[in-house]
């Protein structure tokens, strides 16, 4: 995502790539964010027809441990 490293706003380190890991029945998958707001859903718990939903990026600083997200428009190839 970046092209230069991202420093930490809170104490200005060098912060480090990672996500955020969601566990699932049988499975472990990386956070997505998801345009709206929750709508519930008898059978799905949450619907998604029609949504647009995107990779959740994380940062962490190794120094204080804050976190900083991005949900990145993806490249048009």
């Amino acid at each position: 995502m970046p092209a230069t490293p991202l420093k930490c706003v809170k104490c200005g380190n060098i912060m480090e790539e990672g996500f955020v890991l969601d566990n699932t029945y049988g499975a472990r998958l990386q956070s997505e964010w998801v345009e709206g707001a929750p709508e519930g859903s008898r059978w799905m718990g949450i619907k998604m027809k029609g949504k647009e939903h995107l990779p959740v990026l994380t940062w962490r600083c190794p120094n204080c441990g804050y976190l900083e997200s991005y949900a990145p428009i993806p490249e048009v190839k």
